[in-house]
């Protein structure tokens, strides 16, 4: 489903003074994605943070990787700006080059020279993007034998508030629809990647009502940007209504949310050649 990016970067930027203590879900997900280096031998030289966001995933990669340049790459510049990291005053970076980066661009047009990453990493930043366009980015600035290494947000997400919305009529509207595991792994396929694994996991969070629910949703950038939502307030039957279905799921004194959450890693070939040592050149459908 098209999301207004407009809408996404407006999201994003307006969360920033909050993102750090509202995006508890984007750092526990991350720190299980960092887990899964462990299960794999690469070295890189070059990282790219997609979807950085604060930048707090950047301590964890630089941990592993010290030698590796870190780049921080966000569609909000207002997230980027919150990130604590900074760069060394000019006279420091004579003597102490600096090995982060931080570039506010889009995902789906990104800045860089093409093979100039090796490893991608990116935690629940697709949802946001298309995913089609944005695997063929990563794939064009992958070099030879890059990983990508990911997060991403699977359909049962946020089924409590959609089942609610669903009792009112229209939830497409209001709840955006999240990519299945196996249609995220064809798409890498697609777009050239080699050897996928995936995996997924459901991660539920507790609250004590619906508004914190939808606080919590809002002020960490995950604000309603489908083209088709409801303009204006909720009108205040339309909201009881909507609380009131939601209240039926109410359990030991907690509401619940589910976070479908998806893991997965992929690898960009080395290019084929012939026997005869030629670089085999492939065609992939469009």
């Amino acid at each position: 489903m098209t999301l207004e990016k407009a809408r996404v970067r407006r999201n994003f930027n307006r969360s920033a003074a909050f993102y750090a203590d509202r995006a508890f879900l984007a750092r526990e997900v991350g720190g299980r994605l960092l887990e899964h280096f462990e299960f794999l031998k690469i070295q890189p030289t070059r990282i790219l943070d997609l979807g950085a966001g604060t930048g707090f995933a950047g301590d964890g990669l630089r941990h592993r990787f010290p030698q590796a340049a870190l780049f921080s790459l966000d569609i909000a510049d207002a997230l980027l700006r919150a990130n604590p990291w900074r760069p060394h005053p000019w006279w420091r970076r004579l003597s102490t080059p600096d090995t982060r980066f931080a570039l506010c661009a889009d995902a789906e047009r990104m800045p860089l020279r093409a093979a100039s990453m090796d490893i991608v990493w990116s935690n629940l930043m697709l949802p946001w993007t298309s995913l089609e366009t944005t695997l063929k980015e990563i794939y064009r600035v992958l070099g030879p034998e890059g990983l990508f290494m990911f997060s991403t947000l699977g359909p049962d997400t946020l089924k409590e508030l959609r089942a609610a919305f669903a009792e009112l009529g229209n939830e497409e509207a209001h709840v955006q629809q999240f990519m299945d595991m196996h249609d995220v792994g064809d798409a890498l396929v697609h777009a050239g990647f080699s050897n996928p694994v995936m995996d997924r996991e459901n991660l539920q969070v507790t609250y004590t009502d619906l508004a914190a629910l939808l606080q919590d949703l809002r002020l960490a950038g995950g604000a309603n940007a489908l083209p088709g939502r409801p303009r204006g307030l909720m009108g205040r039957q339309r909201w009881q209504a909507l609380t009131g279905a939601y209240e039926r799921l109410r359990r030991e004194g907690v509401l619940p949310a589910t976070f479908e959450i998806v893991y997965g890693h992929a690898w960009k070939p080395a290019p084929r050649k012939t026997p005869e040592g030629r670089p085999v050149i492939e065609v992939r459908p469009a």
